[in-house]
């Protein structure tokens, strides 16, 4: 029986590692992050148990990384594409580098839409594949304000964009054979928050994110939040909320908030 290939990005630590710890009994992999070193220590680790394991180092903040690994997506044998790889770059976007925004975009968000991009002409000829991006749950937070949720504009509003593009996406392959799923965790105890000098008191781990999001992916679910016990019930009013601003914003007068005389 041939095992699916699949390719994982931010492979090398954390919620990547593992989805390929995971899926190493019954997968192939290609292991994509910036650190060679460990990603070879997790191919020696992967071989064990019986997967053949290709290393590709690449930075996919960088154009060069994202065009490294969207080359080797279309050869268009990969059939599972987990993208995880991020960062968080969490301040007041006034104190965010401008040099660094175009590398925190590109990693969070458009790396995504390139390595899905890339992938897909192979899957729809194979009427077969899975796709997973890894969002936040901080992709729900824009209008939460106080001093729980961190420094966030630039990442929630990547994630934001990345959650939007999943789900769009899934609708736009309805009736093919090609699975999507957006996951969106809370903390997680991985070096994620350590490199960004959070201490996260109350952490999911590595391995219940990513076993969550394989069992959601067999109940069918387009949307996994790890830790949201009533997740169907929640997501059906956030599509009811959506649908709401939609139909009452397709008007073409005015709300009458609007036609009061303006002010001299």
């Amino acid at each position: 029986m041939t095992r699916p290939l699949a390719l994982i990005t931010g492979a090398s630590s954390g919620i990547g590692t593992a989805y390929a710890r995971l899926l190493a009994a019954d997968s192939d992999f290609v292991l994509v992050a910036r650190r060679a070193d460990r990603l070879r220590d997790l191919a020696e680790e992967l071989r064990k148990d019986g997967a053949e394991v290709e290393v590709l180092p690449a930075d996919l903040a960088t154009r060069e990384g994202i065009a490294a690994v969207a080359e080797r997506l279309g050869t268009g044998d990969v059939r599972v594409l987990i993208s995880n790889a991020g960062v968080g770059g969490y301040a007041p976007l006034v104190d965010v580098d401008p040099a660094r925004i175009d590398d925190l975009l590109t990693l969070n968000a458009e790396a995504h839409v390139q390595l899905v991009r890339a992938a897909l002409p192979g899957m729809l000829a194979a009427d077969e594949g899975t796709i997973v991006t890894v969002a936040s749950l901080l992709a729900f937070s824009a209008g939460q304000t106080g001093p729980r949720p961190p420094r966030r504009t630039l990442y929630a509003a990547a994630k934001a964009a990345l959650v939007a593009f999943t789900r769009t996406l899934g609708h736009e392959l309805a009736g093919t054979g090609i699975r999507t799923q957006v996951v969106c965790p809370g903390p997680v105890a991985t070096e994620f928050h350590q490199g960004i000098g959070q201490t996260v008191p109350v952490a999911m781990t590595a391995e219940d994110v990513a076993r969550a999001s394989l069992a959601g992916l067999r109940l069918g679910e387009a949307i996994c939040v790890p830790g949201l016990e009533d997740q169907s019930a929640v997501l059906d009013a956030l599509l009811a909320a959506e649908s709401a601003v939609l139909s009452g914003g397709r008007r073409s007068d005015l709300a009458s908030r609007y036609r009061q005389p303006l002010p001299q």
